[in-house]
């Protein structure tokens, strides 16, 4: 089995794109293939001690779900499963998919929920992203000046995502245990 887990939560297949493209960079025995957290059980995903995982953001701030009006079940009907699970000792890393122009007042807001419910689990979350390049009014995904996680705009700023990405998985390679 690889050392790290790759899940993501997604409505419009964004987010799995994304997720590809991380895999794309990693081999097997580094990185699992990227899995829906709608086709995962709670016992594969609790299988890792290092979990890279993704999250787009729906309507007024809400990870996707069917509450989201979203067509499957996603994030929302996922996290119940794993509520009670103790991510002591695991390492997360979390990127974020959101509309910064659409939504400036909920910019990846998503991507702050995800963050907060594995952080009080415990986990070790780790790839805190510089806010400078974005323009937004407010977002739950901003601690202490930074994002939580890499942040995206595929809607504004498509162009920006490939770089983002390799300064972002270099970033984050010691904590994950992946090559630099």
């Amino acid at each position: 089995m690889a050392q790290v887990g790759l899940f993501f939560g997604s409505n419009t297949g964004k987010t799995r794109k994304v997720a590809k493209m991380i895999k794309k960079k990693f081999d097997d025995e580094i990185m699992d293939a990227p899995l829906n957290v709608n086709r995962t059980e709670a016992e594969a995903f609790a299988a890792y001690d290092y979990l890279l995982i993704g999250t787009p953001t729906l309507g007024e701030g809400e990870l996707p779900g069917l509450s989201a009006d979203c067509e499957a079940e996603s994030w929302e009907e996922f996290l119940p499963k794993i509520e009670d699970m103790d991510f002591t000792g695991k390492t997360v890393a979390i990127f974020g998919l959101g509309d910064q122009v659409g939504y400036p007042d909920e910019f990846l807001d998503g991507m702050g929920e995800l963050y907060d419910f594995f952080s009080e689990r415990g986990a070790r979350c780790v790839g805190a992203w510089p806010i400078e390049g974005y323009e937004f009014n407010e977002s739950k995904a901003v601690r202490n000046g930074k994002f939580v996680g890499l942040a995206l705009d595929l809607d504004n700023q498509s162009g920006q995502t490939e770089e983002r990405l390799d300064v972002w998985l270099k970033m984050i390679a010691a904590d994950l245990k992946l090559p630099a």
